[in-house]
């Protein structure tokens, strides 16, 4: 069963670092309700579970998705991982240009109740390419960024990391705290 969006995390905003991994697993859970869709029906009709499926990761990506990028380029800021995080930002440029198309294939999709055979063909290979570049981008972020940040951020810097990403969800009415680059030694 698919995940709900608003599902309660199984990390909360006093552990930045494991809400980020909860994002991960997400990201490759709705991606890949995506390439299922995609691969299975070839823009054909869908049933209205189908329809749920794929109206609830369209949202997912089109509303979450810029959020967690956020979070990461604009919350995560670590020195020690700047030139991995560089090409990470590169992933997230490229896999949002893709979710804009995605995004809009995807609702035309449910509009129409089935897609032409062109535009099947490139929703199919869009999310495909998608669930191949979040594997490795996610790889890299699990295993050497996020790991790194647990180590070198101290805990008022995870404070002011999950604060970040609270307001950014509307979740606080605080105002957002002084990144870390801003922020005294």
């Amino acid at each position: 069963m698919p995940i709900q969006i608003g599902e309660k995390p199984e990390s909360d905003f006093t552990d930045p670092i494991g809400m980020l991994g909860d994002c991960h697993r997400r990201i490759v859970r709705y991606v890949h309700v995506l390439v299922v869709l995609a691969t299975q029906r070839k823009g054909g009709q869908v049933s209205d579970e189908q329809r749920a499926l794929l109206s609830t990761s369209l949202r997912y990506f089109r509303e979450a998705g810029p959020k967690h990028t956020a979070d990461e380029e604009e919350s995560l800021d670590i020195e020690a991982v700047l030139a991995r995080i560089e090409s990470l930002e590169q992933d997230h440029e490229c896999a949002d240009r893709s979710q804009v198309e995605v995004d809009r294939l995807g609702r035309l999709w449910l509009t129409a109740g089935q897609l032409s055979s062109d535009d099947a063909s490139r929703f199919e290979e869009l999310v495909c390419q998608l669930e191949t570049l979040y594997r490795h981008h996610i790889g890299i972020e699990d295993t050497e960024v996020f790991p790194c940040a647990a180590r070198v951020l101290a805990a008022v810097d995870r404070q002011a990391i999950g604060d970040e990403m609270a307001v950014r969800r509307g979740l606080s009415d605080a105002p957002v705290p002084v990144t870390l680059a801003e922020s005294p030694q």
